[in-house]
């Protein structure tokens, strides 16, 4: 292993791989997807650039590996809320009135998903950002599945399911309704992270996102 010279706490054993994504997402989380730079990231584990390009092909690989840590987080902030608003899928309340427990879940989703943005912007960005996709020279295809696995998009199908489901939104709107959805909330996040809104705080920034959410949900719901 090539540590770099002079460095007393240079990284000598275990999973390197998993130390340099670990470095990058603390870059991630500090400065957003620019800061994901490989040889800062060997820098604060305490390696040779040369050591880091073994495990990632390039930049790329390790801006990949940390925006699917980013969705990951992103979708443990979602559940998190869902559970933390009593109305899960087997829960009391939801076999009380199926159809309101629906409608909370979704609120829940949203919800999750903007707290994410606010506490952690930059691992927020990193999440959705584009990548350049590595490409075989010879077949000038992609050299890996470009799979982000958006399991935070999955349980927005899901809690919109729930509605059709329980009755409380038209099958007639459900087509298409993930974008309109997540577009809603997402433009929401944006505008307070890096936008005009960005001034909202406390309270003010509580009530914003009701409105969003409600507002959402009243048009997912809304009669044909």
């Amino acid at each position: 292993m090539e540590t770099i010279k002079g460095r007393k706490d240079g990284y000598h054993h275990g999973d390197l791989r998993n130390a340099l994504v670990g470095a990058a997402i603390e870059l991630a989380t500090a400065g957003g997807p620019e800061a994901v730079v490989l040889r800062e990231a060997a820098r604060r584990v305490g390696v040779s650039p040369t050591a880091a390009y073994r495990h990632f092909a390039g930049q790329g690989d390790l801006l990949f590996a940390v925006k699917s840590h980013g969705q990951d987080a992103l979708a443990v902030a979602m559940r998190a809320e869902i559970a933390a608003s009593g109305a899960a899928a087997g829960s009391t309340r939801a076999e009380a009135d199926p159809g309101a427990a629906a409608v909370e879940r979704t609120k829940a989703v949203g919800r999750g998903y903007l707290r994410f943005a606010f506490a952690e912007p930059g691992m927020f960005r990193t999440a959705f950002c584009r990548i350049a996709m590595p490409m075989d020279a010879e077949t000038g295809q992609p050299t890996r599945d470009d799979n982000d696995n958006f399991s935070s998009f999955d349980m927005l199908s899901t809690v919109l399911d729930d509605l059709v489901a329980t009755g409380r939104m038209s099958p007639t709107r459900r087509p298409g309704a993930e974008v309109a959805a997540w577009s809603g909330v997402h433009g929401l996040a944006i505008l307070v992270i890096d936008g005009p809104l960005a001034m909202l705080r406390g309270e003010a920034l509580a009530a914003s996102v009701e409105n969003v959410l409600e507002t959402l949900v009243q048009g997912l719901c809304a009669e044909d």
